[in-house]
């Protein structure tokens, strides 16, 4: 990360089990800076990433590295798959983008909220920071009864955060 010029700012919380939302996401570079980070933390974590990434040869490398393909044209049960794994597993640590991609979206989706809420795990945010190069880690995030409400107040939370592509970032409320 270093010769990159990039830095980390802040800790992961030390839980077994979490949601990280990784954001702003505008570009493909943010997979890079997420990566670079989780190898320097030396933390295993899965990811959601869409299913037409998983081709050769990328699948196996994106799977060792904890990539769960997922088509994202129907609904497939995907919050409660991921509850079940929370459930399943003595440690989780599952990072998503909560646009769900890397072009502009009025507003974040919600599953990873209701994974969180499903599975009884704080939501850790994580800010790629273009404008200084950094990624900040926190604040940690229990999720309440008002899932809309908690959108809310983690879009405001991250639109102070400037992608690689501001212009595709979430607009503040």
């Amino acid at each position: 990360m270093r010769l990159t010029g990039w830095g980390i700012e802040g800790n992961f919380p030390a839980l077994a089990k979490m949601v990280v939302a990784v954001a702003p996401h505008t570009s493909n570079w943010d997979f890079v800076h997420g990566a670079a980070a989780m190898f320097a933390l030396d933390l295993r974590v899965s990811f959601i990433g869409k299913h037409t990434l998983f081709v050769w040869p990328f699948s196996a490398f994106l799977r060792w590295m904890g990539g769960i393909p997922v088509d994202r044209s129907a609904a497939h049960g995907v919050v409660g798959d991921a509850v079940d794994s929370f459930r399943r597993r003595q440690a989780l640590v599952l990072a998503i983008a909560p646009e769900g991609t890397r072009r502009k979206v009025e507003r974040f989706r919600t599953g990873f909220l209701h994974i969180a809420r499903g599975a009884g795990v704080p939501v850790v945010l994580v800010g790629l920071d273009y404008a200084t190069r950094t990624i900040r880690i926190g604040p940690v995030l229990e999720v309440g009864e008002d899932i809309e409400a908690e959108r809310v107040r983690i879009e405001a939370l991250f639109a102070a955060v400037p992608g690689r592509h501001p212009e595709l970032g979430i607009s503040p409320p």
